[in-house]
């Protein structure tokens, strides 16, 4: 017989087949709990904020430049006892104004002994305080507040910008002295949202006078619906990446030549 030139396709191993197809199985298997695992925690963290906060609107620039007039926070529910000097509040009192929410800070508590000025800075209970969070160069208060006493369950309060604000320097003359109930405080701001500027920075000023509050829980929240993204996107797009993989080595695939005989 003559001889012949013939091509044939070389075998796949019948163990690799095996063990391709196994191992898609299993990656199907890891993409579908990754997007299940992502939408538990993306959900989740809405929720989770959903019931830990509140969103807030703030009309005035009484607390610029930590919150602008017209920026959107978040504010976290809690009692008004978990209050603490420095704290950012939202709190409704008629006597300030009927029906409204007002934000300001919590300059001294229940106990407290708050006036201003010496050197240019708040003092509370004969301590100077450090407010870095004031517009640039200003002092704390251009007007002398005479030293209040705050009595127990109150708080006394300002807003950031000192020389617009109507705080609790404009109610001296009320019954209360300028304080609030801590009662009417509904929430405490942790984060600036829209336009974003994140979380407000802690008033360290205050820490010589005892503990400041805790963080709340948005950093974490924030984590859990970023992982939960990148799950549902990672796990979402296994099953397409491999698919186009394995169409690109189909076609790269040549025919192997069988020789001569």
């Amino acid at each position: 017989m003559g001889g012949e030139s013939t091509t044939r396709t070389a075998p796949h191993s019948g163990g690799t087949g095996m063990a391709q197809t196994g191992g898609g199985r299993l990656g199907h298997r890891l993409s579908g709990v990754a997007v299940a695992l992502g939408l538990v925690l993306f959900l989740g963290g809405f929720a989770w904020a959903a019931v830990s906060y509140r969103p807030y609107t703030v009309p005035t620039s009484s607390m610029t430049p930590t919150i602008d007039a017209g920026d959107r926070v978040l504010a976290q529910k809690v009692d008004g006892g978990e209050v603490r000097r420095g704290d950012v509040v939202v709190f409704e009192d008629k006597t300030w104004v009927a029906g409204a929410k007002v934000v300001k800070r919590v300059v001294a508590v229940g106990g407290d002994t708050v006036s201003c000025c010496t050197d240019g800075k708040l003092t509370v209970n004969g301590k100077q305080i450090d407010e870095p969070y004031l517009p640039k160069g200003s002092l704390a208060e251009n007007q002398n507040i005479p030293a209040v006493k705050v009595p127990e369950g109150r708080l006394f309060l300002l807003g950031d910008e000192r020389q617009g604000s109507l705080d609790s320097t404009a109610h001296l003359a009320d019954a209360a002295k300028g304080t609030v109930s801590q009662d009417a405080v509904t929430a405490r701001v942790d984060a600036v949202v829209w336009p974003w500027k994140g979380s407000l920075k802690r008033p360290t000023g205050f820490e010589a006078l005892g503990a400041l509050s805790q963080p709340g829980p948005l950093g974490t929240i924030e984590l859990l619906i970023a992982v939960g993204a990148v799950l549902v996107l990672v796990g979402g797009a296994y099953g397409p990446i491999t698919s186009r993989l394995g169409r690109s080595r189909a076609r790269g695939a040549r025919p192997e030549a069988a020789g001569v005989r």
